[in-house]
């Protein structure tokens, strides 16, 4: 059994209190990375890249005992994705425990809860020291930077996009700004056309119009025909004839 989930690395600022009450807690703040070195471990490296690097390691099986004494159901990967949620929380801390000396804090355990009520993981931590602090500490830094050189190129990226997306969409608001405009000059002309027509109708079929033409049409009809171009009547005359005795 392994891990199961791809766990991305993830970075963290913790808060630090001291175990003992009334002892005021290091000035320095304090960053954590959260990785997996390969599928059957959990690492956890907590640095003030001073006098203070801790780490944890949890094997798979050590994880498993873990799921069970702190009491959380659910699958396996459920609880994976709980403990890195928690881990990652705002309200995880650092607690330091023992004397503190000129080289830090003698121990340390780190206290994760993923929200009030849920159930609280507790993981103790190694104190890092000489080399094995300063390789702890470089490699925090350099996935670190890693980290923020791929959200830099996905921030470039999706700048790029959001660029060639402005000069499709200034484009598109140009080309119909342009049948716009066509639509209402098209539009308008039709308008003067209409009005034009209605001008022209309305002047025929006005009164003035109108009586115009009636008188034109009674003085042709009362018009008197002269007399070389009337017909000439012709017919025959009856008379009676008495009979000739």
């Amino acid at each position: 059994m392994g891990l199961e989930v791809q766990l991305e690395p993830a970075f963290g600022q913790l808060s630090v209190e001291w175990a003992v009450m009334g002892s005021t807690p290091p000035q320095r703040q304090f960053l954590f990375h959260l990785h997996a070195p390969d599928s059957l471990h959990l690492g956890i490296h907590v640095t003030d890249f001073h006098s203070n690097t801790w780490e944890a390691v949890r094997s798979v099986s050590q994880l498993d005992d873990m799921q069970d004494s702190i009491g959380i159901g659910g699958t396996w990967s459920e609880f994976i994705d709980y403990l890195v949620n928690s881990i990652k929380s705002e309200d995880t801390k650092l607690v330091l425990e023992g004397p503190l000396n000129s080289d830090g804090a003698a121990a340390a355990k780190l206290v994760a809860q993923k929200s009030k009520g849920m159930p609280r993981i507790s993981i103790a931590m190694t104190k890092l020291v000489g080399s094995a602090a300063t390789e702890a500490i470089a490699n925090l830094s350099l996935q670190l930077f890693k980290e923020f050189k791929s959200i830099n190129e996905s921030y470039v990226e999706e700048r790029e996009r959001s660029m060639e997306l402005s000069k499709v969409v200034s484009a598109e608001k140009e080309r119909n700004d342009s049948i716009q405009s066509q639509l209402e000059l098209y539009t308008k002309r039709q308008k003067i056309q209409r009005i034009g027509s209605s001008d022209i109708n309305g002047a025929q079929n006005s009164p003035e119009k109108q009586a115009t033409q009636d008188t034109k049409s009674t003085k042709v009809v009362n018009r008197v025909v002269p007399a070389y171009r009337r017909a000439k009547v012709r017919g025959a005359v009856l008379q009676d004839v008495e009979d000739e005795t």
